[in-house]
């Protein structure tokens, strides 16, 4: 499944495109490469969508009710447990994603030395992004301790947080883009267009329920004080 294709005519020709105007255009030309009916297709987009709303689902379950954190008998053993199934289904996220490129067509435009670099820059600039963020918040801090109580002391504001916003998904969003960059895929870009854009809906839910936790304790400690 590793064959190049030719890409389909497109405003004219890929030569002709006015990129001012282009994101719709460059759409229609990554969907000639794309079959979305294509099984390993079919499963990278469910596992992620399933992410994020799996995490997000779970961790409000327990904010509300506590039975994770009475189930496993401490709160730290329950994020634990929860940070160690989205480990996991991440993992099968990746699996997903990379057969998911293996079994489309590759693009001609993009298997060239320069297409590669400029993937494994991103693929590194993204792992960056991501394991510093995990230095800088811990395991808890991380995954969504603070649903299950273990709320931080202050707002982290060390690298990666000092240049960027929400640097845990923006790097997994550049691991995947370079990622597909480095395989010269197609279904790689518009799969990283998926990542994105579910990441983008995710942090609608999540940073306005996470404000209002941390609100609430700041409101709970000037009662006690």
């Amino acid at each position: 499944m590793s064959g190049a294709l030719a890409g389909p005519d497109c405003c004219g020709g890929l030569g002709n495109i006015d990129f001012r105007q282009a994101d719709p255009c460059v759409m229609t030309w990554l969907l000639g490469y794309v079959d979305p009916r294509e099984p390993s297709f079919v499963a990278a987009v469910l596992a992620i969508a399933f992410n994020p709303l799996f995490w997000n689902v779970a961790a409000r379950w327990e904010h509300r009710t506590r039975q994770l954190s009475r189930a496993f008998g401490s709160p730290y053993l329950a994020c634990y447990a929860l940070g160690g199934a989205i480990l996991l289904l991440n993992l099968l996220r990746s699996h997903c994603f990379t057969q998911a490129m293996l079994w489309q067509p590759r693009m001609e435009a993009l298997g060239h030395a320069a297409a590669y670099h400029l993937g494994l820059a991103l693929l590194g600039l993204g792992v960056l992004f991501v394991l510093s963020s995990f230095l800088a918040l811990g395991f808890t801090g991380t995954f969504l301790g603070d649903y299950f109580g273990i709320l931080m002391e202050a707002r982290v504001t060390t690298f990666p947080f000092s240049v960027l916003d929400n640097p845990m998904y923006w790097g997994s969003t550049a691991c995947h883009l370079g990622w597909a960059l480095m395989h010269a895929s197609p279904t790689g870009l518009l799969l990283t267009a998926v990542v994105a854009l579910v990441y983008v809906a995710a942090l609608q839910f999540e940073e306005p329920f996470t404000a209002e936790i941390y609100r609430q304790q700041a409101a709970a400690a000037r009662r006690r004080s």
